[in-house]
């Protein structure tokens, strides 16, 4: 099993590379893709989940989950409700809808990012150079 150290979550449940899976897959808890699926990958709603989809893996169809770590190739829309990790050789072509976002060198997206949440951002407060040196000191 992998362990996950930002969440405590494990990986438990691994599709290889040589597998492709037709039609829609939910999960619970950890699952590793480094193989191919054709239809849309959900986790369970109100469980806590992590999908790693490794530079091998392919999704073709909507992703949902609470978090992804994404190094392969996304066709469809993605979805994570909590944190969404795009490695360095991640490739999403579709809307992505993320509550917050890394972002790696090389990593592309085709399509918008649209954060998540209700509230609007907080705009800094327009201060000069000399008023913001003065605050922080």
């Amino acid at each position: 099993m992998l362990f996950s150290k930002k969440k405590g979550l494990t990986i438990d449940t691994l599709i290889a590379r040589q597998t492709v899976v037709e039609g829609d897959l939910k999960f619970s808890g950890g699952l590793r893709l480094d193989g191919r699926v054709r239809g849309n990958v959900t986790a369970l709603p109100n469980e806590a989940s992590m999908l790693v989809i490794s530079e091998n893996g392919v999704v073709e169809g909507e992703v949902k989950v609470g978090h992804l770590v994404l190094n392969g190739t996304v066709t469809g829309p993605v979805h994570a409700t909590e944190l969404l990790e795009l490695q360095s050789q991640a490739k999403v072509q579709g809307e992505v809808h993320y509550a917050a976002l890394e972002m790696h060198q090389g990593a592309i997206v085709e399509g918008r990012l649209v954060p998540l949440g209700n509230s609007e951002p907080k705009a800094l407060p327009n201060l000069t150079v000399t008023e913001a040196s003065e605050e922080a000191a």
